[in-house]
């Protein structure tokens, strides 16, 4: 199983806001033995939206999606996932109870539904036809899901809930079903492309383990080093981290161990 996520939002492009979503869906699939394939960042621009989410319904990806589906001249998801999928919007009934609630709750009991700023408010109860809701714990106002594909707001606090709402309602049989351990030490003195061959020849050798590294320049508390490590199934994982020890040892590389990784253990 492969997890996206989509950001979307003129705001963080421009550098007003910081994306705080990459982070915490991390942390919030880890925390469920899962990780996440890809992330990508768009503009309010319906062409670009509508494209993306073409493309993202088309595969077989569980996509999380973060903003644009208020109201507002600039929130286009909802409209968009409805033309990426070529179906109309409909007033969801739940949906629409939903908001009619929380206009009532913000604005009294005898609050006029037919006014036209609440007319606008329950805009955000249309959804792609054949949508599911997402509840959202904070104000009421539901996110959906369709084909996959997880909406939620942009807002970091009701995001995050519905986010974890969704994981542990709809994918909970797919927690740590792939156990994933990670080992790695940082090595110091040497150079990438010296490291390349022993890197290539433990990938061949453990086909189920990824080699990363990590370079840095170095900073006032550390010299400059590389971050050398393997991650993957946890048998093969530590076989190659034996193995990687072992030549590094042999090549006099001076080196220093870091906390290993288990995700067997959240």
């Amino acid at each position: 199983m492969s997890i996206g996520l989509i950001i979307i939002g003129d705001e963080i492009l421009s550098g007003k806001r910081r994306d705080q979503h990459l982070s915490k869906v991390i942390d919030l699939l880890r925390e469920r033995g899962l990780r996440l394939s890809w992330a990508e960042i768009v503009g309010d621009e319906p062409g670009r939206i509508t494209a993306l989410l073409v493309r993202t319904f088309a595969g077989p990806d569980i996509v999380f999606s973060c903003g644009g589906i208020g109201a507002t001249p600039d929130d286009h998801t909802r409209q968009c996932a409805a033309a990426a999928l070529g179906v109309p919007l409909e007033l969801h009934p739940e949906g629409r109870t939903l908001v009619e609630a929380r206009i009532r709750e913000t604005a009294g009991p005898d609050a006029d539904l037919n006014a036209p700023d609440n007319l606008q408010r329950l805009r955000m109860a249309e959804f792609p036809a054949g949508a599911q809701l997402i509840p959202n714990p904070y104000n009421r106002i539901p996110g959906f899901t369709v084909a996959r594909h997880h909406f939620v707001p942009g807002f970091p606090v009701m995001a995050w809930p519905m986010i974890a709402w969704v994981l542990d309602t709809l994918y909970a049989d797919r927690f740590h079903r792939e156990p994933q351990a990670e080992q790695a030490l940082l090595v110091y003195g040497q150079a990438e492309a010296a490291l390349t061959p022993l890197m290539e020849a433990l990938e061949t050798r453990y086909p189920a383990v990824r080699v990363f590294s990590l370079p840095s320049v170095g900073d006032a508390h550390t010299r400059r080093h590389i971050e050398l490590g393997v991650k993957g199934e946890p048998e093969q994982v530590a076989a190659a981290w034996a193995d990687m020890c072992a030549e590094l040892e042999r090549m006099e590389v001076e080196t220093q161990p870091l906390r290993p990784v288990d995700s067997r253990a959240n």
